[in-house]
């Protein structure tokens, strides 16, 4: 305890001291690894004043930050990375200045840029590192008979965003992750079936960003996960959330768009990084898909609330709508699944149970397995699986339509409930696999 004590009062000490001759303070940095990028964030008293550039022989990345005083401790931040070899500080440039010096094991592509103060977070200055890689294509070509029916599954916010914070410091991060990963278990387990997971760790993934990774991985429905908290603590319960024509405008479905704005900025910059040449714009453009994938939505959502109700209190009890970016993309399928409201004392302990988390991801799973067992998609396993039709016509007898399927005419009559052989006209068979 002495020891603890003693850091908190040099720390203190310090940033008392910085204060004394630079305008601006770097109180933190923060790291958090992704698969395909890493992102550093600066906390800062003030807004940055900084400048930057790039060194070869070896890769580093210089950033001075002027009339700025550092007291973040920064050994070992990088330990777990494997972009960056450390961070350390170096002599500036210019007087009264913190220059910070990012040892990489490579050259990367760069984006970097500050973000205002926002939620639980103060003055920020951001470096997102990218690995360089060839840009990848979705070509759409016929799938292979008998292939997996894919599900893409969001774990909602992550890294630099929080999403909500419950009473006792919780973030809902981490909530929606362990539910997430629990269903990607289950999914995978199920013959037919194959998990793709748009976050599997603590790091950021931008709104858009999660759409394009599920259709890269041209999964056939995405569901994301969320844990909410409102502004008061009373609503409690799970429920299920859709993008329709209506555009719904209750004031829960206000509240979430703004929460979703928010986290934007949270964690990504929001519009700052978004490059002109949007790929999404030629999907978007083929509207042609759209009721369909809509009425996907839907159904799916209906069979998602109905296991919902068998485990936890629904909210509300049919699908809402709300214009979330996560849901807007025509051509992928896809619903929201609000687990309960960690603002709420009840819900809160439940989430925090795995054997409630498990009954969560079970009842999404069993919703959506019903689904696409009674519509699986053209040219999977589930399809292959699923019992066809016959329509007796004039002269067909049960052992004719046996040997015509390569059943035998016990399996025709056990699929059938048929007591005996005599079947009529127009009568429809099941014909069992």
């Amino acid at each position: 305890m002495r020891i603890r004590s003693l850091n908190i009062i040099i720390v203190v000490c310090l940033t008392l001291l910085s204060k004394a001759w630079a305008a601006n303070v770097i109180e933190g940095v923060r790291i958090w690894p992704a698969p395909e990028n890493t992102r550093v964030v600066f906390d800062l008293a003030e807004k940055p004043d900084y400048s930057y550039f790039f060194l070869s022989n070896p890769n580093r990345l210089v950033i001075d930050f002027k009339n700025a005083n550092n007291v973040a401790p920064l050994a070992n931040l990088a330990k777990n990375d494997t972009r960056i070899n450390r961070i350390r500080t170096s002599t500036g440039k210019y007087k009264n200045s913190t220059r910070i010096v990012l040892d990489l094991n490579s050259a990367y592509t760069e984006t970097i840029f500050p973000l205002a103060p926002t939620g639980p977070y103060g003055n920020r200055l951001v470096v997102d590192l990218l690995d360089k890689a060839k840009k990848v294509v979705v070509v759409h070509k016929p799938k292979d008979n008998k292939r997996d029916v894919i599900i893409g599954i969001d774990a909602g916010h992550g890294g630099e965003d929080p999403g909500s914070i419950s009473k006792n410091g919780t973030y809902e991060k981490k909530i929606t992750l362990s539910i997430a990963k629990r269903l990607e278990a289950i999914v995978n387990k199920e013959p037919g079936m194959r998990a793709v997971m748009v976050r599997g760790g603590d790091y950021f993934v931008n709104l858009n960003k999660r759409t394009q990774i599920a259709r890269q991985k041209q999964v056939d429905f995405l569901v994301s996960i969320h844990a909410d908290a409102f502004r008061t603590s009373q609503p409690r319960g799970a429920s299920v959330w859709i993008v329709n024509d209506s555009r719904a405008q209750s004031e829960l479905s206000k509240w979430m768009r703004s929460r979703e704005q928010n986290s934007e900025l949270l964690g990504g910059g929001g519009e700052l990084i978004k490059k002109t040449n949007d790929d999404n714009l030629a999907v978007f453009l083929a509207d042609l898909t759209k009721d369909k994938s809509l009425e996907i939505s839907d159904q799916m959502a209906r069979n998602v609330i109905l296991e919902l109700k068998k485990v936890t209190k629904m909210h509300k009890s049919t699908p809402q709508n709300a214009s979330l970016a996560v849901l807007k993309s025509s051509d992928i399928p896809s619903m929201l699944v609000e687990t309960g409201f960690i603002s709420n004392s009840y819900d809160f302990k439940n989430l925090m149970s795995s054997t409630h988390q498990k009954k969560l991801a079970n009842a999404i799973f069993t919703g959506m397995k019903n689904y696409f067992v009674k519509y699986p998609p053209a040219g999977s396993l589930l399809a292959s699986l699923k019992p066809s039709k016959h329509k007796i016509s004039r002269g067909e007898s049960l052992s004719l339509i046996a040997h015509k399927y390569k059943v035998s005419v016990k399996q025709l009559k056990l699929a059938n409930n048929l007591k005996t052989d005599v079947v009529r006209v127009g009568q429809t068979l099941t014909i069992p696999k």
